[in-house]
């Protein structure tokens, strides 16, 4: 189905979003540092990005992917600790496509990379 890579340092939140999103079909690509999603832009579909660690960094570096043009037409996915609410505005105003709880992309991490796959491609 699709390429989605996915800056995460925590390996046990990884494992719980990888098994839904392999079995729907989609390719992912865990990445541990953000140079490491840089190199793995091209072809990817969907980033999803966690900001429970290094907040700034990881907002900054996609406002820098998105000026740019490294994302264009690429959705991204922000996930955050549900206690931090002003992580979610940051994100938001950061021009990430999307943000979440980190609990909600747990349960229903593959119905949310579905729905933005589907809206980045109409």
């Amino acid at each position: 189905m699709a390429r989605v890579a996915a800056l995460i340092s925590d390996l046990m939140f990884a494992s719980r979003i990888q098994a839904p999103l392999q079995a729907a079909g989609h390719e992912l690509l865990l990445c541990s540092t953000p140079e490491q999603l840089e190199e793995r832009l091209d072809g990817t579909e969907l980033v999803i990005v966690d900001l429970t660690d290094e907040v700034g960094a990881r907002i900054g570096l996609v406002e820098g992917l998105n000026e740019s043009g490294a994302l264009r037409g690429v959705p991204t996915l922000a996930v955050y600790a549900h206690v931090e609410a002003e992580v979610r505005e940051r994100a938001l105003g950061a021009g990430f496509t999307a943000v979440v709880p980190r609990s909600r992309m747990a349960r229903e991490g593959d119905r949310l990379v579905a729905r933005l796959l589907a809206e980045s491609s109409a």
